[in-house]
């Protein structure tokens, strides 16, 4: 089993705190593959791949969710976030709730989750 690596020597992560505005309703996987469209259109696949994006979580009821992303490409995912209009042709506005270096911090401060 390969040793685990030390602190200073991972990546460090962000958590991005996002609601989508619409009237319809949105199934995780469409919110996802909207993302990752729009994350490999805007910055393409080398640096899609350096953002470390990963979907960890998507409320269906409040339509709110938590990206994580790598601390380098906070600014490149929310611009790439901002340029969704439509998910399978349902309009919708992404707005970003904020940004955390936890997921705890990121529930209690923007998702109102205790």
């Amino acid at each position: 089993m390969p040793k685990q690596l030390l602190p200073s020597l991972r990546e460090r992560n962000r958590y991005i705190a996002f609601e989508i505005i619409t009237d319809s309703d949105l199934s995780r996987d469409e919110v996802v593959k909207a993302i990752w469209i729009s994350v490999l259109k805007f910055l393409g696949e080398l640096n899609a791949s350096r953002t470390s994006l990963w979907v960890m979580s998507w409320n269906d009821e409040k339509k709110n969710g938590i990206l994580k992303v790598s601390h380098k490409s906070v600014d490149e995912v929310k611009a790439a976030l901002t340029l969704v209009k439509e998910i399978n042709g349902k309009r919708v506005i992404f707005h970003i709730l904020g940004v955390s270096g936890t997921v705890k911090k990121t529930r209690e401060r923007y998702l109102k989750e205790k």
